[in-house]
């Protein structure tokens, strides 16, 4: 598996406006982007810090693992995001390492990427996505729809 580079730290928020309003007055970040992402219940905002994005992810709906994962455990850190060049490559070798995965398949996610989540009890107790490679050069491509 060849991960490039830490994508993106997410951070599950019960007020993503109230969350973006404090990071910009306490950090000055504003959002590269906002979408909701309707298939995973949610709503995000992406910071980029140095070309690592800060995801706040705040539930659109009861039912979602965002909403779930406030419920139970409050704000705070949800997931680390991997860049890899080849989010099916990465799916099999980790199946070939016996790690288990959430997501069998690749599917697409925020900003027009193809994501796969890994399940935290093959990783230590933390929840790992991979995230495609948009660019040549292993960063995302800039002007997309979503300037991301």
């Amino acid at each position: 598996m060849d991960v490039t580079r830490i994508d993106q730290i997410a951070i599950a928020v019960e007020d993503l406006d109230e969350a973006l309003a404090f990071y910009e007055r306490a950090f000055g970040l504003t959002p590269a982007y906002r979408e909701r992402v309707d298939s995973d219940g949610v709503e995000e905002a992406m910071l980029d810090v140095g070309g690592v994005y800060i995801q706040l992810l705040q539930a659109t709906r009861d039912d979602s693992p965002i909403a779930r994962y406030l419920a139970k455990h409050g704000p705070g850190l949800h997931h680390v995001g991997f860049g890899v060049r080849s989010v099916s490559d990465a799916l099999d070798h980790l199946r070939d390492q016996e790690v288990a995965l959430i997501d069998q398949e690749p599917r697409p996610g925020g900003g027009g990427h193809t994501v796969a989540f890994v399940h935290p009890k093959g990783t230590g107790g933390v929840l790992v996505e991979l995230v495609e490679n948009q660019g040549e050069d292993g960063d995302h491509e800039q002007g997309s729809e979503h300037d991301r």
